[in-house]
């Protein structure tokens, strides 16, 4: 390819009048201002046939891009200033530039990297969240089996990631899928103090706590899992609405942060933080504050709200960001593998 030729791409698709009249005024054009036509089938990608389904044929001249109608004047207008620009860049950019063209012109391994995660980034995610959510069910079950060694890995493992009191997570195997303290004031349960004998839990430097963190079960109780109950509504419902964003073709549009906020913010910091804060059992703060212990209940609502609620924030805003990526690799890999 030489300096003074450069890429003209059209978005098209089969059966396109409009788009083979734009071909030939192209055709006629090429004398004038020598280019390649590289063209981009629209219906072979999602995003693009998103992007341009109502608007092909588009073209893209260098920085200019025009849409129907196109006519041979705008054609023959942009072909020049792109020339132009072309030649001007190459006084000025020097080494730099051409450093750029070069790069433009060529496939590098880490290219086929990014554009692959561009297209299957919400499977990657799935499966690590799946993997990062289903883990720690894992540990009891190996527990349950005899396979203690492994189990005690995966909890070793989730331990800086969680508090994995043993009073506010779930257990499995057991007589009842939770044991809260005394203080949730949760009826008709066995409480911790009652299966593990130990109790001042009211004070945050209790040996109690650390033997709760340390507290994995029996066969009796069952064995709890490595995450906490919050955790587990938060990752498991980020892995729900991956796997729903999944399923509608990824074009859920993106929660405001506004209802994000509210929706998944606040509820937890409520439930966290006032929890958090009676653990320090601050006489001067009880007096406006009253002890609170959350429940299960509470802590798998709040934490599923957090989870789900940041989710949809963040993926969709996450997929508009990939879409780009793969505009741009598609439109390369067409000029520097051509069909």
């Amino acid at each position: 390819m030489t300096e003074n030729i450069f890429t003209v791409t059209l978005y098209t698709r089969e059966n396109c009048k409009l788009c083979d009249e734009v071909k030939k005024n192209l055709e006629s054009l090429q004398e004038k201002f020598p280019h390649r036509l590289v063209e981009i089938n629209i219906d072979t990608d999602s995003a693009l046939r998103e992007k341009y389904d109502e608007q092909i044929p588009v073209v893209d001249i260098g920085p200019y891009q025009l849409k129907a109608p196109i006519t041979k004047q705008s054609l023959e207008m942009s072909l020049g200033a792109a020339r132009d620009r072309r030649g001007q860049l190459q006084q000025v950019g020097g080494a730099a530039y051409q450093e750029r063209l070069r790069q433009g012109q060529t496939l590098s391994r880490s290219d086929n990297i990014y554009f692959w995660i561009s297209k299957h980034y919400l499977a990657v995610l799935n499966v690590l969240m799946f993997l990062y959510v289903g883990l720690p069910f894992a540990a009891p079950t190996l527990m349950k089996l005899g396979a203690d060694i492994p189990a005690r890995v995966i909890y070793t493992m989730y331990s800086p990631l969680c508090h994995q009191f043993a009073f506010r997570s779930f257990f499995l195997f057991g007589e009842q899928p939770y044991y809260p303290i005394t203080e949730a004031g949760v009826a008709g349960v066995q409480t911790f103090e009652q299966i593990s004998g130990h109790t001042g839990f009211g004070d945050p430097y209790s040996i109690s706590r650390l033997y709760a963190r340390q507290y994995i079960g029996n066969p009796t109780v069952g064995y709890k899992v490595a995450f906490c109950e919050r955790d587990v509504a938060i990752y498991a419902s980020i892995l729900l609405f991956g796997l729903i964003f999944a399923l509608t073709g990824r074009r859920i549009k993106p929660l405001h942060w506004m209802l994000w906020g509210l929706i998944g913010i606040v509820p937890m910091a409520i439930d966290g933080f006032w929890q958090l804060f009676s653990e320090f059992n601050w006489p001067w703060l009880m007096a406006y504050l009253p002890y609170h212990e959350s429940t299960p209940f509470q802590r798998v609502l709040t934490g599923f709200l957090f989870g789900f609620a940041t989710a949809w924030f963040a993926y969709p805003a996450i997929e508009e960001s990939m879409k780009e990526t793969r505009e741009f690799f598609v439109k390369k890999f067409a000029v520097v593998l051509p069909a």
